[in-house]
């Protein structure tokens, strides 16, 4: 397990890069934590470093957004918090995005946990007692 410490908001893109630098070899990122943990906030931080110039929001509503990046290609975007079956999953086509070879990043992950790729990478993310956020990381 790797962690790391996002210790204010301006620190987010340097703890993003050092993740990359780490795990950017990684495709399938399925990030978990309660609301408000910093989930979207982080996954806005890590497209903003790979390259991605539009502006990156939550998909809650539409389930998934895709960006685009220069040096990365396609970067999708998953918000799974209003999944009420797995077979929502299927019926968006997830094996097409999952095994596209591109950067998927996956909030509310724990909702599709049991159809999940070997190899995702799995970042757990929680507020200390001083409002910063902890990564705990396992691949």
């Amino acid at each position: 397990m790797t962690r790391f410490i996002i210790e204010s908001t301006a620190a987010i893109r340097k703890v993003a890069k050092e993740f990359l630098k780490q795990y950017g070899q990684k495709r399938i990122f399925a990030i978990y934590g309660e609301l408000g943990a910093g989930k979207t906030t982080f996954i806005k931080a890590l497209c903003y470093e790979l390259g991605v110039n539009e502006i990156v929001s939550s998909p809650s509503f539409a389930i998934i957004n895709e960006y685009y990046s220069d040096c990365c290609g396609r970067i999708y975007h998953f918000d799974f918090f209003r999944l009420e079956e797995l077979a929502e999953a299927f019926d968006i086509g997830y094996e097409d995005y999952f095994y596209s070879g591109q950067y998927c990043f996956i909030e509310w992950a724990d909702r599709i946990e049991a159809i999940l790729p070997s190899g995702t990478i799995h970042v757990h993310m929680a507020a200390d007692d001083t409002s910063a956020r902890i990564l705990e990381v396992n691949e």
